[in-house]
């Protein structure tokens, strides 16, 4: 069995990660930045803080960036050098789906790092996380009864972040793929008028996608409190989204894990009181 280190442990893909690990017997090392977390390590990758000590005696890591924060190289580039110092063994760093195209030169940055590390390593690249809907776009349903996006008409493959952490469980304990990227999506491509009606069909409410302009979502973004280089960021992957660039579906999931991606159908139902009116 291993010690494997998986940063974000409290995001929805690395709770979920850190619960896969441990349930095969693996030891995880949770690294969070807020210090109170019981059995949790403290990891600052603003300021440096408690990126050595995490690695101590760590065989593979799981790595990404806050959310938040834009200069991910700046972030990562530490926790990749601790690694090689510590000789760990197998590094699955986790981007996002575009990078590689240009979307962020700093994700692409750290892939590069990452891959010249001479450690073992996958890189995976998610397309949109259908969580978003339960946690970020969340605000629009609950108050509006509207997923309110500038996203247009596009289609995108969204990923059930569950299935993110089961590509990453499986890439951080064997071999099999090493040295390898993977751009991460669902098995269907669905455009958020669908998203819309199938939440609404589970919820048992009527919920519709509102258009907004990127004008009034990048407002909304910064008055709830983001940094506006952050809320540019997320712009940028709504924009890649409405250009039909997230509609790709691809077969990592399977092939890594040897089981279909989730459908949004399964999202929905599983995530149902989150959307049902209280």
């Amino acid at each position: 069995m291993k010690t494997i280190l998986v940063l974000g442990a409290n995001g929805s893909v690395g709770s979920e990660l850190s619960r896969l690990l441990e349930q095969v017997g693996h030891t995880v090392r949770r690294a969070t930045s807020r210090s109170s977390d019981a059995g949790a390590v403290h990891v600052n990758l603003l300021s440096g803080d408690g990126i050595a000590n995490a690695m101590h005696g760590v065989d593979a890591a799981f790595l990404l960036s806050p959310t938040g924060h834009v200069n991910v190289d700046e972030l990562l580039s530490p926790v990749v050098e601790q690694a090689r110092e510590h000789g760990v063994q197998k590094l699955v760093l986790m981007t996002a789906i575009g990078v590689d195209s240009g979307l962020s030169v700093p994700m692409r940055t750290v892939e590069r790092e990452v891959e010249a590390s001479g450690i073992a390593w996958n890189v995976i690249r998610p397309n949109s996380f259908m969580q978003n809907l339960s946690s970020y776009w969340l605000h629009g349903i609950a108050h509006a009864d509207a997923i309110m996006l500038p996203a247009g008409t596009a289609k995108g493959s969204f990923i059930d972040a569950r299935d993110i952490a089961s590509v990453a469980a499986a890439l951080l304990q064997h071999n099999t793929f090493d040295n390898r990227a993977f751009d991460l999506t669902g098995g269907e491509a669905l455009d958020y008028d669908t998203v819309a009606q199938l939440l609404s069909v589970e919820s048992c409410r009527a919920i519709r996608y509102q258009e907004i302009s990127r004008d009034d979502m990048r407002a909304g973004l910064i008055g709830a409190g983001l940094p506006e280089p952050y809320a540019d960021f997320i712009l940028l992957t709504l924009d890649y989204f409405k250009r039909g660039e997230a509609e790709r579906v691809t077969d990592a999931v399977p092939l890594i894990t040897g089981r279909s991606a989730r459908t949004m159908t399964a999202y929905a139902k599983d995530y149902r009181d989150a959307f049902v009116r209280s």
